[in-house]
């Protein structure tokens, strides 16, 4: 007779879940040293180490133009590709898990489309930079107000996904129209180019003070999923399994969708529009780490945040001229989802 392996125990999940984080922070810290080191102006890694431990510890005889070249040109934009490559990663984990649906993004109820409507507003009218972000910011928080209550108010009183879902495309489709109807009235020979550059996101721009304000919202979104995992695991046998076990299955979806509102309203607003990596990232992580929301969670931040900032690279590396981040992680998800639905399809009739 063959012999059955033992079921791995508490401490065996535990230190996989354990050496699975150690390897993502490393390859994390791998891409990050590499995309700082990758330019027009190319540089060693060791000279983008020298200039972190000088800014660090003060010590050390970095060049002064590779120091400035890594200090404030490339640091910045590695450290917001990271935030915002995990903010919509760990995002579309939550979504994915709270509405039991492979296939929903971080912008199923609308966030996306209302920021991009507050943001061309604020380019029409030629506001200035901060403006533009709090409008973009305070659209997507719009948006999802709008599809919640809408969604209430259909179901009277009850938080079904099914509502949710389909008030979540009603709301984009209409602020979708804003957006349309905003680029048709605009000046094609400014603000119209202008609005479509937003558009198709972009963290060239980033500064460290825009970094210091998407830091709040990031901490206030990311910390309350990680602390939520687990519940995740056990909402996915449905809401009144769920709250057989002791969970309250509306209060937890309330928190998930305001937290991940937060995340992807913040990263609109500093970035522009950049699809598809909270829609392909927890898939990897599910491939790579298993269905256990418990590790792939914290995964999805990590990895999110090496994906967007290897894209990010590219974007600024591949052409003269920078290519815009949406554009690439499109073009670069779009297949890469496919293969995953090819492989799950597979893996499904084996």
């Amino acid at each position: 007779m063959p012999v059955r392996s033992a079921p791995p125990t508490a401490s065996g999940h535990l230190l996989k879940h354990l050496t699975l984080i150690v390897v993502a922070l490393a390859l994390l810290i791998v891409v990050a040293v590499g995309a700082m080191a990758v330019g027009r102006a190319m540089l060693s890694p060791g000279t983008v180490i020298d200039a972190l431990w000088q800014l660090v510890t003060g010590d050390g005889d970095t060049p002064l133009v590779a120091r400035n070249i890594v200090l404030n040109v490339r640091l910045p934009r590695v450290v917001a590709a990271a935030m915002i490559g995990g903010a919509l990663a760990i995002s579309g984990t939550a979504y994915q898990g709270l509405f039991r649906n492979p296939m929903v993004s971080p912008d199923i109820l609308g966030a996306s489309t209302g920021a991009s409507f507050g943001a061309a507003l604020a380019l029409l009218l030629s506001l200035g930079n901060m403006p533009v972000r709090a409008a973009a910011f305070a659209g997507g928080l719009a948006a999802v107000f709008i599809t919640y209550a809408a969604a209430r108010y259909i179901g009277r009183g009850s938080s079904q996904v099914l509502l949710l879902v389909l008030c979540g495309m009603i709301v984009s489709a209409l602020f979708q129209a804003f957006v349309s109807a905003i680029k048709y009235t605009a000046d094609p020979d400014s603000k119209l180019p202008e609005i479509t550059y937003w558009l198709m996101g972009s963290i060239a721009k980033v500064t460290w003070s825009d970094l210091r304000l998407f830091a709040i919202p990031f901490v206030l979104g990311v910390v309350p999923l990680l602390a939520l995992r687990w519940r995740f695991n056990i909402l996915a046998f449905g809401d009144e399994e769920a709250e057989s076990l002791g969970v309250n299955a509306a209060a937890l979806r309330l928190v998930s969708i305001v937290c991940a509102t937060l995340l992807t309203a913040s990263c609109v607003a500093i970035s522009g529009v950049i699809g598809w990596v909270g829609l392909i990232m927890p898939h990897v992580v599910r491939f790579i780490a298993g269905p256990d929301n418990r590790i792939v969670v914290p995964l999805s931040v990590i990895l999110g945040g090496a994906f967007l900032i290897a894209v990010d690279t590219a974007c600024r590396s591949l052409m003269p001229s920078e290519i815009p981040l949406g554009i690439l992680t499109s073009i670069i998800g779009a297949p890469l989802f496919f293969l995953i639905l090819l492989r799950t399809q597979q893996g499904g009739r084996q």
